[in-house]
């Protein structure tokens, strides 16, 4: 392949990383994962403590560090930014795009091959999502995804590869400081058993660089927590315990819970199922150590997460880089069959089922947008009419590759839609998705009586986590029915579910004057999701001074 074909696809990954992880990736209001994570990492960089991280005031050491020290480096350079502070997880995504594009071509030695296989990835749901928010999952996945590729290219070349090894190390403390074991479990550790039951790498003279390797990673994995060990004994046995509790008691799901895998490919679901199973009818592929490498990485990730009692979705990011591989194997063997007229049983009728099975999904997008966005008239006519042209072009290139058979016109389109959905749909749709009512307590931050003016709730209530992000400083508990502690606060601003009236006693009442400032809602979702609209979000905010 020449220079010039290798320039364009580099091209092309810059710009999909740029829209699938930068592009209004400020649009949907943060969860309460992504809150806790920018809470601690405010606080960090407010408040100085860079290695005993806080949330809310409260020691937060059940994470490791490394990504709310990059989020506080955002929050240091501009303030309260949402775009800059996702856009650090947008960094590692594209880290993560990366080595996993120069993974695959090292282990297929094929540049098409490697870039259909990223053009999928990103493209991919679960990745879109984790690299658009300030979730920490995305860190520690794109350190390992470099870490293996350095660790297989030690492993494929010969000598000890020293460099190689080292860097491999690097990658992997890296990763551990982001999030823990979490990838070595998920993604490395089955990348590793897939290896040596396909490729059975020769490991003679590279024993030492792996010993060094592995010194490398338990360093750097270690340090901060024996920091912690030294210098917060007890807090640190407290989190242990509680850790431990979580994954044995905390979101449990059954066995089966992440046998639902393929949804997480989002538009891709239906390939994802035929790449694995459709090289079973064909004796040539079965029998290729490559479709079996990325199928066995894969099959074993997913059962190795389903042993762990805890379950969530985004625990499923590490499957979507063999799950990419895997479908570019089948994607890419259509692209070259299809060519050489050596179609296989049942190419043609499955690359035309999973084909008209996208075409008919961007075409009912015009129809969504009618109803959703130009009905309710978050959208102009003219908007709507735009969208659907390019959405329905979309549609009409990738019909053409259905009927020349070239899967990749098909890949190509996704990417295209994906870019559509990236730039105009995602705003469009904010209305819909997000609280069009919603009043935050971010905006307490412009009311010039508030300045300076520390911010409490009442102890015998609970504060969500999402209040003290919008509110943009932390809100402390106060025992309101104490006249003395109130009276040794003041001035303060109290956040109530009910009027200060019906909370506070009238022996506070007397000795303070309060200032209704006003009635917030920040619920994330419209009242008319019943299920996720909830009281919990709603504050009465009042300015108490001394009399």
């Amino acid at each position: 392949m020449g220079k010039g074909v290798r320039s364009w696809q580099a091209f092309v990954i810059v710009l999909m990383s740029v829209f699938a992880f930068f592009v209004n990736n400020e649009v949907i209001t943060p969860d309460i994962m992504e809150a806790r994570n920018i809470v601690t990492a405010r606080e960090m960089a407010d408040d100085g403590h860079w290695l005993v991280p806080t949330m809310n005031g409260e020691l937060r050491l059940e994470k490791p560090p490394l990504p709310t020290w990059l989020t506080a480096v955002a929050q240091m350079v501009s303030p309260d930014n949402l775009a800059l502070q996702r856009g650090m997880a947008g960094a590692a995504g594209v880290l993560l795009v990366i080595f996993f594009y120069l993974t695959v071509k090292l282990v297929v030695d094929d540049r098409r091959y490697a870039f259909l296989s990223t053009a999928i990835l990103m493209t991919c749901y679960n990745i879109v999502l984790m690299g658009r928010t300030a979730t920490w999952d995305i860190y520690c996945h794109a350190f390992m995804m470099c870490g293996i590729y350095f660790l297989l290219r030690a492993l494929k070349d010969e000598g000890r590869q020293w460099g190689d090894f080292m860097l491999a190390g690097l990658a992997m403390g890296l990763s551990f400081m982001s999030k823990g074991p979490v990838s070595f479990f998920g993604l490395l550790l089955p990348m590793l058993l897939a290896l040596v039951a396909t490729y059975r790498p020769q490991m003679r003279g590279k024993w030492l660089p792996v010993l060094l390797m592995m010194l490398i990673t338990v360093v750097l994995s270690g340090w901060w927590y024996g920091y912690l060990w030294v210098f917060h004994h007890d807090a640190v046995l407290a989190v242990a315990t509680k850790e431990t509790g979580s994954w044995v008691n905390h979101n449990v799901r059954p066995w089966w819970y992440y046998w639902k895998f393929f949804l997480e490919a989002g538009i891709w679901a239906s390939l994802l199922l035929t790449a694995i199973f459709l090289p079973l009818s064909h004796a040539r592929e079965r029998h290729d150590v490559k479709w079996r490498f990325f199928v066995l990485w894969l099959l074993l990730a997913v059962v190795l997460l389903s042993l762990m009692p805890e379950k969530k979705s985004r625990y499923l990011l590490p499957v979507m880089m063999p799950a990419a591989a895997t479908m570019g194997y089948l994607a890419y063997g259509w692209a070259m069959r299809f060519k050489h007229r050596e179609e296989e049983r049942g190419d043609n009728a499955l690359f035309k089922i999973n084909s008209w099975v996208i075409v008919a999904v961007t075409v009912a997008m015009p129809v969504a947008v009618w109803k959703m966005c130009l009905v309710p008239g978050y959208v102009s006519t003219t908007e709507f009419v735009v969208l659907t042209v390019l959405l329905l072009s979309v549609a009409s290139y990738m019909v053409s590759g259905i009927v020349k058979k070239k899967p990749h016109f098909i890949v190509y389109g996704v990417v295209l839609l994906f870019g559509i959905a990236e730039v105009a749909l995602l705003p469009a749709f904010s209305p819909y998705i997000n609280n069009p009512d919603r009043k935050s307590v971010a905006l307490t931050k412009t009311v010039s009586e508030l300045q300076g003016v520390p911010y409490y709730y009442n102890s015998s209530d609970s504060l969500r986590i999402e209040i003290v992000y919008a509110a943009g400083r932390k809100i402390r508990p106060l025992d309101v029915t104490n006249p003395d502690s109130v009276e040794a606060h003041l001035p303060l601003a109290l956040f109530t579910h009910k009027s200060v009236g019906d909370e506070l006693p009238a022996a506070v009442l007397e000795r303070v004057d309060t200032t209704t400032i006003g009635h917030y809602d920040d619920n994330s979702r419209p009242k008319q999701y019943k299920r996720r609209y909830d009281e919990i979000f709603l504050y009465n905010v009042t300015l108490l001074r001394k009399k």
